[in-house]
Order: structure tokens, then C-alpha cells, then sequence
């Protein structure tokens, strides 16, 4: 979903996500099958709570059925005046790249006129250098995590993640700049028996991490939509390129998520990860009834196994921290690993 075709019509772009906990999703059961994931169904129970009652419109990325039924049920019951999808192919070919365009124009057109406003080529391309800015400085901010001790912790990391989505982004890119010299010219230095990188559902609550990290391991980087895929490739801001263009390039060919094909394209991106950051182990989370993630997790473990990179996957319920079955299992990983170590 771009935001920058948000943020150019003098909008504030946020980022639904559910709690922060694992709730008990009565109110949005009552709303949705079962079988949808909890994700999103944890989303929908904020919106029936009224913890998104500031929201003035919702526009959905149709990436699986999931977020479409999430719509359906968003625009009979008129959450808010201003609902949208935009539908998103899971090809990165000449026809899929001009249809999505046409989505990308499609929304900017609705935006203007349901608003009242208009997003001049002038407003995307300050928006794009403003959120391009975000992206090199949460690269210069992973980039300090390569080191043996890194000055910030995953469970931070992923707060500072969490923040971005909800304020407005000139805001977050002050404070992100401040944080990115502090964490590079102070002192500090987070230690962890092993090198872990997380991947699979999306991820907002840093409570998982720090369970993770409590028990000796070290989150040094992601492969989720909610971390890495989010933020990794800039945005072309050549003057010459059309902008709405430039964008449709972008979302349609940024890191790919499970949902993409073919998925080598992934499977490479994040096998240069573990490289790059020296993983010695990832923890897969893959949310019930996350049909991609599923599907794509167990190609993928075959590729890491392969390069000597052990994989501890965990089904689990979105939110979910430090239950006792996550804890023991990410313990019994973890001494694994120590035994690999002094072999």
C-alpha cells in the first residue's frame, strides 16, 4: 500500500495493526470466520473497541483474503466515510506492473475526489524524498546491529518500527535521526549468546522479541513485512520519472513477501541476510490460518538448512509474547545451538 499517495494529499498515513497482546477476539468473531487469521481479526476487534475511532478513511491492499474480507466487513458496517482497496498482483511482469499502476491512479484519483484535494507530481515527489529518508536512516540504524555487540536491541528495534507506522513521518524522521547518532556514537553494547534473525506472519509486539532475547538470543535482523520488506528499497526520485510510476515500481518490486512468484527472488534476499548480519538461527512465527506463510515456510527452511542455518518454527496466535510453550521451545533452540557451537 503506498503511503506516499496518502501523505502527498496533506494526509496522515497509519498503519492498522492489532494489539499489542493476545486478546480474546469475541467482538471480531462475531464478525469473521474463525479460520481468518488473527491478525487481522485482532485489527478488526481495535476497531469494534473504538481504538481507531480517530481514523477518517481506510484503504486496504488486497494481498490475500484475509485484508478483502476485512474491507467487505469495514465498508458494510461504514467504519468510516472513505474506504478503498487496492488490488495487488503477485507477479512482477509487464502486465502485472500496468495493472497495478492503474491501482496506484486509481486511489490517488479517489482520494482527490472524495477529499476534495488535489495531489500534485510536485507533492509525491517531496513525499517520496521524505519517505525515502525514513528508509536510509532504519538502514543506517539495521546496519549498527552487524556488529558483534549492537547498540540496540531487536525488541527496540521493532518498537521504533511500531512508531513510524503511527505518526506523521516528518515527526519520526527528527527523532529517527537523533536515535540513529545516538546508537552509532555512544557506548553501548547489547550482548547475546547467538545471532538470530525472525521472519514469517507480520509482527508488531515487542514483548515476542524480548522473551526471545531474555533467554540468551540476540535478534540482529527480520525478513517481515513489518520490518525489512517494509523499508528496503528507496523509491526512484529521478525528476524525469513520472512519480506515480516511480511508485508503482517500487511496491510492486520491493522485497518480496511470501505471497510473491516466483519466490527465488525472496528465498535469495533473505539468505544474503543471514549473511550480511552472520545469523546463526532464525525463529520462524507464522500466524494460524496465514496460508502464505505457511505455504512458503517450509521452501525456505529447506534453503536455510542447506547453508547450515538451523530453523525453529513456532505457530502461533497474533500477539502472542512469553507463553511457557514459546519459552521452552526457544530455550531448548537456543541450547541446541550452544550445542552445535562446541562441536
Amino acid at each position: 500500500m503506498p503511503e506516499e499517495i496518502i501523505h502527498a494529499a496533506g494526509m496522515v498515513p497509519i498503519r492498522l495493526t492489532g494489539d499489542s497482546q493476545e486478546p480474546a477476539l469475541e467482538e471480531a468473531n462475531a464478525y469473521m470466520y474463525i479460520n481468518t487469521c488473527s491478525f487481522v481479526r485482532s485489527c478488526l476487534d481495535l476497531v469494534l473497541r473504538n481504538q481507531y475511532h480517530f481514523l477518517d478513511g481506510f484503504v486496504s491492499a488486497a494481498t490475500c483474503d484475509c485484508p478483502r474480507r476485512l474491507t467487505d466487513v469495514w465498508k458494510h458496517y461504514d467504519f468510516t466515510p472513505f474506504v478503498h482497496i487496492v488490488d495487488v498482483p503477485r507477479k512482477m511482469t509487464k502486465s502485472a506492473h500496468d495493472l497495478y499502476h492503474n491501482e496506484v491512479q486509481g486511489l490517488k484519483d479517489r482520494l482527490e475526489g472524495f477529499f476534495d484535494v488535489e495531489i500534485t507530481d510536485e507533492a509525491l515527489r517531496q513525499t517520496i524524498k521524505v519517505f525515502n529518508r525514513t528508509r536510509e536512516l532504519l538502514k543506517e540504524l539495521y546496519d549498527l546491529r552487524k556488529s558483534d555487540c549492537p547498540p540496540i536491541t531487536g525488541a527496540e528495534v521493532l518498537e521504533v518500527l511500531n512508531a513510524g507506522f503511527k505518526m506523521p513521518r516528518e515527526e519520526f524522521n527528527g527523532l529517527l535521526e537523533r536515535l540513529v547518532g545516538e546508537a552509532s556514537s555512544g557506548q553501548r553494547a547489547v550482548k547475546g549468546k547467538f545471532r538470530l534473525m525472525i521472519n514469517g506472519s507480520p509482527l508488531n509486539n515487542p514483548e515476542f522479541v524480548k522473551t526471545i532475547e531474555d533467554l540468551g538470543g540476540l535478534v540482529v535482523v527480520d525478513e517481515l513485512c513489518t520490518g525489512v520488506r517494509h523499508w528496503w528499497d528507496l523509491v526512484d526520485d529521478s525528476p524525469e520519472i513520472d512519480p506515480v510510476e516511480a511508485l508503482s515500481r517500487r511496491y510492486l518490486n520491493n522485497f518480496p513477501c511470501p505471497r510473491m512468484f516466483p519466490p527465488e527472488e525472496r528465498f535469495n534476499r533473505a539468505l544474503q541476510l543471514v549473511k550480511d548480519y552472520r545469523v546463526d538461527g532464525v525463529v520462524s512465527e507464522v500466524v494460524r490460518y496465514c496460508v502464505h506463510c505457511a505455504h512458503d515456510q517450509p521452501l525456505l527452511r529447506r534453503r536455510l538448512e542447506i547453508q547450515g542455518v538451523p530453523v525453529l518454527e513456532l505457530s502461533i496466535e497474533y500477539g502472542a509474547s512469553g507463553t511457557g510453550q514459546i519459552m521452552t521451545r526457544v530455550q531448548a533452540f537456543l541450547e541446541m545451538l550452544e550445542g552445535r557451537a562446541r562441536r
